[in-house]
């Protein structure tokens, strides 16, 4: 059996993840929104998620709630906007309270539209923030009879779908047309913007992937949702881009799509070096590509040929977006075409250790070219919202435990 650790080593070893701040997934938003949202409180009772201690014979662990609320990030992201750093970013936007802010609030809890009586804004990004508003299938879902698509059926956003789930966090680890980390809001301060799917679905998990879990949901395959990911960033990019409203910015396009070391780095001597990749000369703003980078990498095992032509298709959008808007909008529409052909064909594809050989010989080859020379994706990082070998080990833990 592969060993899931050493794989995710592998891959960490040369692209940890891919920064990119981009846009998408209004679906997935608007699915999350659709019911009514009652509030953690309605999950945190202790026959519910709310246990200290993992039941026995249940399905799901029932202590959910307390890890969640112990060691997720995501129980904390009210709070981080009554910090003086987020009220120096919306004083330099002319936002006022950020803790009253929609653009804060859309992302830093759950900005639900329809709220149950015991719903409190405070509570950050809770339960339903990523599991959709729970008031159809809150009864239900506790009930063993119930299938989960059942559940599914009755509003419960399906996260076990790699690519639903990649449409779900990047709503707001990318944002979408309406939730944009725009260039000027990282500008007066805010964090860069990092995504990477497979990592972030293994940080701090309120769940263990098991025989009940596969039983219900499926298979689990850890590289198959970092290939999805790339493919599902990729796709917000271009969408991004061809919007006329939030990919461009008066006369400027909305920066926080282009590569930011192509303007942000120190100069130390004459380090500018080609990219095949591009096809552009020194002194051009790049497109961030380094999602369509890796998804070319993630196609080497499922198609070589649709890998040569997503390279053929990103280098002419380079080439376009030194034209004209016209001419860069028709390369992304024909990209995007193509992804939205590709990504279901990755999404089923069974990555194995074979898979991982192609896909590390492809990135080698690539460095060979001076492809890496200075894209995010490339950098050799051992950590950004975890550690890589903390990763490692709790990937080797679980394939362990599925032997």
């Amino acid at each position: 059996m592969l060993s899931w650790g050493v794989a995710a080593m592998k891959i960490w070893g040369l692209v940890l993840c891919v920064w990119s701040a981009t846009s998408f997934a209004a679906g997935a938003v608007e699915t999350i929104d659709a019911h009514k949202h009652l509030g953690v409180a309605t999950c945190s009772n202790s026959v519910c998620h709310g246990s200290t201690q993992p039941f026995r014979d249940s399905n799901v662990a029932q202590n959910e709630f307390a890890i969640w609320q112990e060691f997720d990030p995501h129980a904390k992201t009210y709070a981080t906007l009554t910090k003086p750093a987020a009220k120096s970013i919306a004083a330099k936007l002319g936002l006022g309270d950020p803790t009253q802010a929609k653009v804060c609030l859309d992302c830093h809890t759950d900005n639900a539209p329809q709220r149950g009586e015991r719903f409190q804004i405070s509570d950050g990004v809770g339960c339903e923030s990523c599991h959709g508003g729970a008031e159809n299938w809150l009864n239900a879902h506790a009930d063993k009879s119930v299938k989960h698509a059942d559940n599914i059926a009755k509003g419960m956003y399906p996260t076990d779908n790699p690519v639903k789930r990649a449409e779900a966090c990047l709503s707001c680890h990318m944002g979408t047309k309406d939730r944009m980390i725009t260039h000027r809001i990282m500008g007066a301060g805010h964090p860069r913007m990092s995504f990477e799917l497979d990592t972030f679905t293994w940080l701090h998990p309120h769940y263990k992937i098991g025989e009940k879990w596969i039983a219900r949901k499926g298979d689990w395959n850890g590289v198959r949702d970092w290939a999805v990911g790339q493919g599902i960033s990729a796709e917000n990019l271009l969408d991004q881009l061809v919007d006329p409203k939030t990919g461009w910015n008066g006369i400027f396009p909305e920066l926080v799509l282009f590569d930011c070391h192509a303007c942000h780095k120190v100069y130390k001597g004459n380090k500018w070096g080609p990219r095949q990749g591009t096809g552009l000369g020194p002194g051009v703003v790049r497109l961030n590509d380094a999602n369509l980078v890796m998804f070319r990498h993630v196609l080497a095992p499922v198609d070589k040929g649709a890998a040569k032509r997503v390279f053929d298709e990103t280098r002419a959008l380079h080439r376009a977006t030194t034209q004209s808007r016209e001419a860069t909008f028709a390369a992304a529409r024909r990209l995007r075409a193509t992804l939205d052909e590709l990504v279901p064909k990755v999404a089923a594809y069974n990555y194995d250790s074979a898979s991982l050989d192609a896909i590390l010989a492809s990135i080698d080859a690539d460095a060979g070219r001076g492809e890496f020379r200075d894209y995010a994706a490339a950098e050799h990082r051992q950590g950004q919202s975890g550690d890589a070998q903390v990763q490692a080990r709790h990937l080797e833990r679980h394939a362990q435990g599925r032997e």
